[in-house]
């Protein structure tokens, strides 16, 4: 098979999707165990699976191409446990869960689409990925808007 031109806003698309996609599947499990209702407990658990089903899809490309990934970026991961433990310890209420998945949902939304700005030139097949992503993390928001 003769090697693949790749396009280097496809790799660095697929990084940041990786990582974001990583970053949602720690949060969801940060806040699981805090988790009374039986029905943000199934969304979260569904949002997870949509996650790592796309994590994995990502993963395969990236693995397409010879390119391992890219890891949350340890200050984000840290400061988002932080944020996380502190907030549940003062009130481990499904209110607080919707509110930093919410927080969360948003800030992936608007990372990915900075994201697809700043790498216009990536391959449709990844832009479309990401937009993906976006409309995994606009539904969990919707859906969860209801426990704030």
């Amino acid at each position: 098979m003769a090697a693949q031109v790749i396009n280097s806003d496809t790799i660095k698309l697929l990084r940041e999707c990786n990582a974001g996609i990583k970053m949602g599947i720690e949060s969801i499990d940060e806040v699981l165990p805090d988790v009374k209702s039986d029905e943000l407990r199934s969304i979260l658990e569904d949002c997870k699976r949509k996650h790592e089903q796309l994590g994995q899809d990502t993963r395969d490309i990236l693995n397409d191409y010879g390119d391992s990934g890219k890891e949350p970026p340890a200050m984000a991961s840290g400061m988002s446990w932080l944020k996380t433990t502190f907030r549940l310890s003062v009130d481990p209420s499904d209110e607080t869960v919707a509110d930093l998945i919410t927080d969360g949902c948003g800030m992936g939304v608007k990372s990915i689409r900075r994201y697809l700005n700043q790498y216009a030139g990536a391959e449709d097949k990844v832009k479309q990925l990401a937009e993906r992503l976006i409309v995994i993390e606009e539904s969990a928001e919707e859906d969860i808007k209801k426990f704030l």
